[in-house]
């Protein structure tokens, strides 16, 4: 018996289908065409390892996946919901951005989210959403919340798992970017969020000259309410940091708890003006063989925040740089310049600094540094006063693991993974032993990668997924803007296995994380109907049947209006021209996934109404005429006729 014909008997047998147990599959009714396994697996020019690959990732309608992937969404601002091992997209979760299928950015409560995040007076209708970072208690994923980066209008946001709506935007003007966002620290007490590109705090004018006197970095610790779920803006507070580029961060866990720590790069203070006689940004920021890694006492500077030593900037509480040092809050460690990832290994023991211009991930061991730092033994200052730790004595070792290393990520049994962005690969390598003991080539030029649960206290392995920024001749051709390419890889084999290309069609993700299914608790409806899914609690305009009318009063014409299949009450609005309109509507559905949407036609009104949902909506009557007003989701069978009419009588 031939090999693919074993593996087609096997796979017929799982899937119910007839084949033959010799070498010539027989003729099979149904099966897209007639063909046996074995027959479909010549046509298709399919290997075993591809129908073993399939299988891995084959979830049969019905059938849920194992995890979750909660991805950025890039230049989206959104959120993308990932089934795992399927790789189905089951979601764009509306963040920053205004998203017309769930009605976010249409109606009142969403629109004051969205407003909640302008700056400098600006709306802001679009986000670069970088590393979106799972709740923790003890360093391990709760399920409960998910928080999310804006790192050109430095934001964060909350979504509430339970129904994977996003519940808050917060920003300060203390900062003018963010990367080493929103990394939390063990048991989500803070939402950890460090500006990126260096510039006066607070929003403040100094020309670029002056770098070294008046442009800053800075850390900003939100407080996180989790009895509220939302983030509390007046129990947060800032860390001043020099003028270098900060960028990712981890958080301590276990023995290091307490701590966190962040890459930065520029140490050089370059800021570039290549037509004004100096050496590109680029070239100016790698200079020198060294950056440094910040290394933070947040629960000391917690106290120190508390305790009032702090400086009021932009109406953020300020540590100012000094008061730091003083306070012995901030220390730095040397690291090979240009780095791009600094993680935590489960034990909280080490920190794995990847330099994208090293061959190396450099293993700093937490005992040697705290060590240095209980004994004051410093190597030397930068030109702002921080100790600086020796690099020698911080590390534990390197690990030569190739080309371009980016970021790790972790496994339960001891080993880390590396990706390799100008190898294009993911290295596995040992951390007992510093050593690479296997490499999976990945298509094409991999940014982050992920492991399931890999960032925590208690990784799971078992897969990666890497994160590659060009497809290049992996999927068809979609014109010169590509997707991104998803490759999830099986670990749970004596060798590392590509399972699935997965194009990702909505801006550019940079980081993900990924979790146990069974952790997320969603709710299907919400119950009582009326609920406000932005509060969280039941509106004060919520309809209940046979209360629905329109009321004229001081303010405008109130509607108070229900949803149900398959009709609207009431069905027909009289306003007058000029008239300010105020719609009250709830969907007294209380079965699942019976959503309606309600479209009011010229005027910009676009809400989502799942089961049990209210929305409000304000807006002028300007435009005299007869405005056709329906439901946007296919509900019933008469869908069509769920309708009716917005009449505005000229003036």
């Amino acid at each position: 018996m031939k090999p693919t014909t074993t593996l087609a008997i096997a796979i017929a047998a799982s899937l119910g289908v007839a084949c033959s147990s010799s070498s010539s599959p027989q003729t099979t009714s149904g099966g897209g065409g007639g063909g046996g396994v074995a027959q479909l697996m010549k046509d298709r020019n399919l290997t075993e390892a591809d129908v073993t690959a399939a299988l891995k990732t084959f979830t049969p309608s019905g059938r849920h996946d194992e995890y979750y992937i909660f991805a950025s969404g890039g230049h989206s601002g959104q959120v993308i919901v990932i089934g795992v091992p399927s790789m189905r997209i089951l979601k764009y979760i509306a963040v920053f951005t205004p998203e017309p299928w769930q009605g976010y950015g249409y109606g009142d409560e969403s629109m004051k989210i969205l407003a909640a995040g302008r700056r400098h007076g600006h709306d802001i209708t679009w986000a670069d959403t970088h590393h979106p970072a799972l709740s923790e208690t003890a360093g391990d994923y709760d399920g409960q919340y998910l928080f999310i980066n804006d790192k050109s209008n430095p934001r964060v946001a909350v979504i509430d798992l339970k129904d994977f709506t996003t519940k808050q935007i917060v920003t300060s003007p203390l900062i003018e970017s963010d990367h080493g966002a929103t990394m939390v620290t063990p048991d989500t007490d803070y939402v950890i969020e460090s500006s990126q590109y260096p510039a006066p705090l607070g929003g403040e004018y100094a020309d670029v000259k002056e770098w070294n006197d008046k442009y800053r970095g800075a850390v900003i610790f939100w407080k996180f309410d989790r009895a509220k779920g939302r983030i509390d803006p007046t129990s947060s507070f800032a860390i001043e940091l020099p003028p270098y580029m900060q960028d990712i961060a981890d958080a301590g866990k276990k023995v290091s708890d307490g701590w966190i720590f962040i890459n930065s790069l520029d140490t050089e203070r370059a800021w570039g003006g290549n037509k004004e006689g100096n050496p590109p940004l680029e070239s100016g920021a790698s200079q020198n063989d060294m950056d440094y890694l910040h290394v933070i006492n947040w629960k000391k500077a917690a106290e120190v925040a508390k305790a009032g030593k702090t400086e009021q900037i932009a109406g953020m509480p300020v540590i100012r740089l000094q008061t730091a040092i003083d306070e012995g809050l901030l220390y730095f460690v040397p690291e090979p310049k240009s780095p791009h990832g600094v993680d935590v290994t489960p034990s909280g023991e080490d920190m794995v600094v990847s330099g994208k211009l090293d061959t190396h991930t450099t293993v700093y061991s937490w005992a040697q540094m705290k060590g240095l730092i209980d004994a004051k033994e410093f190597a030397t200052k930068d030109p702002y006063g921080v100790p600086v730790l020796s690099f020698e004595k911080s590390i534990r070792g390197q690990a030569e693991v190739g080309l371009g290393p980016l970021h790790t990520q972790f496994d339960g049994d001891g080993f880390a993974y590396t990706s390799l962005f100008l190898e294009s690969a993911v290295a596995k390598w040992s951390l007992a032993k510093l050593e690479v003991v296997e490499k999976i080539p990945v298509n094409y030029n991999i940014g982050h990668l992920l492991t399931a649960e890999g960032d925590t206290v208690s990784p799971d392995g078992h897969y990666l997924v890497a994160m590659n920024k060009w497809a290049i001749d992996r999927f068809a051709p979609v014109g010169p803007l590509l997707p991104q390419n998803f490759q999830l890889v099986d670990l749970s084999g004596p060798k590392m296995q590509l399972l699935y290309d997965m194009p990702i069609p909505l801006g550019e993700p940079h980081y993900a994380q990924m979790i146990k299914a069974d952790k997320i608790k969603a709710e299907n409806i919400y119950s009582p109907a009326g609920i406000d899914p932005y509060t969280g609690e039941r509106s004060a305009n919520a309809v209940e049947p046979n209360q629905e009318r329109i009321e004229v009063k001081p303010d405008g014409v109130h509607v108070y209006m229900t949803a149900i299949r398959s009709h609207f009450t009431p069905d027909i609005i009289r306003v007058k021209q000029g008239d300010q309109v105020h719609l009250h509507i709830t969907n007294i559905e209380q079965a699942d996934d019976a959503t309606h949407g309600f479209a009011l036609d010229s005027y910009n009104v676009n809400l989502s109404l799942e089961p049990g949902e209210h929305n409000d909506v304000d807006f002028v009557a300007d435009a005299a005429g007869v405005f056709p007003m329906y439901c946007t989701e296919f509900c019933s069978a008469l869908h069509l006729e769920m309708a009716g009419y917005f009449l505005v009588e000229p003036k």
